[in-house]
């Protein structure tokens, strides 16, 4: 047998054993999909509305703050905007993924389940990653904004330290709950459906 009999040996074999997704189930597995679609668009302008009014909000003319805290506070927020690309370029593939009108199969449902579990584990990373953001951020305002009374080293390694483990502890319960209702809902919904197709 040579390579081209193999090949459409191989072939049969799967499209005979892959179920064909039908019109109505299809038409199900739209709703969750496009309601993902519209959550990771409306996450993607708010981030980058967000970017853009901290980056504002530093550059505001205010006669006291001095060129060195708005300098690190633009470089802090250049080096977010370089995570958050990242980041969403990744978000972007399953996007785009999504959008693919070629997902008539089970197994392409399938690789779309373990893309969502992959992203799942890419938005807890992506959330908890600005921890380091908030730490440097606080060491900034401890550095510039004037106290009534200086802080004593114990009380500057307290704040940072306390700031640094509820950050972390509250970005991944923001993470958490931010995943499971703007996607994970939808995603278990695809499961159900994916379920309903094995049998």
């Amino acid at each position: 047998m040579n390579i081209d009999e193999l090949k459409n040996a191989w072939n049969d074999d799967v499209s005979d054993e892959t179920p064909q997704i039908s019109t109505e189930q299809s038409q199900k597995i739209n709703l969750p999909l496009e309601k993902i679609r519209k959550n990771m668009r409306m996450e993607f302008w708010s981030t980058v509305g967000v970017l853009l009014f901290g980056f504002a909000v530093v550059w505001i003319p205010v006669p006291e703050a001095p060129f060195k805290f708005k300098f690190y506070l633009t470089v802090l927020l250049f080096s977010m905007v370089i995570v958050v690309s990242f980041f969403f370029s990744k978000f972007f593939k399953l996007y785009r993924d999504i959008s693919n009108p070629m997902m008539k199969t089970y197994e392409s449902l399938q690789d779309l389940m373990f893309q969502f579990k992959l992203n799942e584990q890419y938005y807890l990373s992506f959330m908890l990653s600005f921890v380091p953001f908030l730490v440097c951020e606080l060491i900034i305002v401890i550095e510039f904004i004037p106290h009534r009374v200086p802080l004593s080293d114990l009380k500057i390694a307290t704040t940072i330290i306390s700031s640094l483990a509820i950050g972390l502890f509250g970005l991944f319960l923001l993470a958490k709950y931010w995943y499971k209702s703007f996607y994970g809902k939808y995603v278990r919904k695809i499961e159900q459906l994916l379920s309903e197709l094995q049998k």
